[in-house]
């Protein structure tokens, strides 16, 4: 059977793809944050060994825009490709999928009442891209891990509720878990923490915010289920409210789960982090 092995959440700020591309990893700016990265990729490639990774997102007008954006989408393909959103495609191999788990996934989580758009081909964008190269190395050809891509609507209103957020994890867990296939499965939810990029607040980060919300969602997360986007918004900006993906994360993983590394930067204009749990 297989098992859920990890749950990571990220952020997926498009610029450390832009400074990761750039070499800029010893940069006095951008070190302290991939330095920030580096325990969870140890961990992953030493201790972990996920054959699959499961990652949350939601994609910023490249594969889906607002004349039609589903609420949650699967991709069932043999492979997706790296994104061009308008300043050619980063220099990152293709992902290989798992289409066998993509498939059952896909019939699992609609038993369990998930109506779920599936994709026979997607193009990933820095929602999907920026979070794979600071958490598995890769060559020029290839990655490590298969991966499935899970979308989620952080964009176009009515956007799904935090707690169908949760429940989406808690039945992914259960889909992952009736695989026959003996498959190591990390989950990563993706976006956040606190940012807004437009209006009167631009700029604006929550710094105690985000670190409570780094706590309680290991400890809490029915409490943070519970929030309604307004709360979200008003707390963490209107992009903040990407935080509704790690939750799809936190629900894949047991009630009781230990952190294994925690990490926050915010000198920017989005408040940056990466929390590795496991369960216990």
């Amino acid at each position: 059977m297989a098992t859920v092995v990890a749950g990571i959440g990220s952020s997926h700020v498009p610029s450390i793809g832009r400074a990761y591309d750039q070499k800029k990893q010893n940069d006095p700016a951008w070190k302290p944050l991939f330095d920030g990265y580096e325990p969870v990729k140890r961990w992953l490639a030493e201790e972990v060994k996920a054959d699959v990774v499961i990652l949350v997102y939601n994609d910023h007008g490249t594969e889906f825009f607002l004349d039609r954006y589903p609420t949650f989408a699967l991709g069932v393909a043999d492979s997706y490709r790296v994104a061009d959103e308008g300043y050619g495609r980063r220099p990152l191999p293709d992902f290989p999928g798992h289409a066998d788990l993509s498939v059952h996934l896909a019939n699992q989580l609609l038993a369990d009442e998930f109506d779920l758009t599936l994709c026979q081909e997607m193009e990933l964008d820095h929602g999907f891209l920026t979070a794979m190269p600071l958490l598995w190395s890769h060559d020029d050809d290839d990655w490590p891990v298969k991966v499935v891509p899970l979308l989620v609507n952080v964009i176009q209103h009515p956007l799904p509720s935090g707690k169908r957020c949760y429940k989406l994890g808690q039945a992914l867990r259960r889909a992952i878990e009736s695989f026959p296939e003996d498959l190591r499965v990390a989950v990563v939810g993706t976006g956040g923490l606190s940012h807004q990029l437009n209006g009167e607040r631009f700029g604006f980060i929550n710094e105690e915010w985000d670190r409570q919300w780094l706590r309680d969602i290991q400890d809490k997360p029915e409490a943070l289920a519970e929030l309604s986007h307004q709360e979200v918004m008003t707390a963490a900006g209107a992009e903040g409210g990407e935080v509704i993906m790690w939750l799809v994360m936190r629900g894949a993983l047991t009630p009781q789960v230990r952190e294994v590394h925690q990490f926050y930067y915010a000198p920017m204009t989005t408040g940056i982090s990466v929390l590795a749990l496991e369960n216990t």
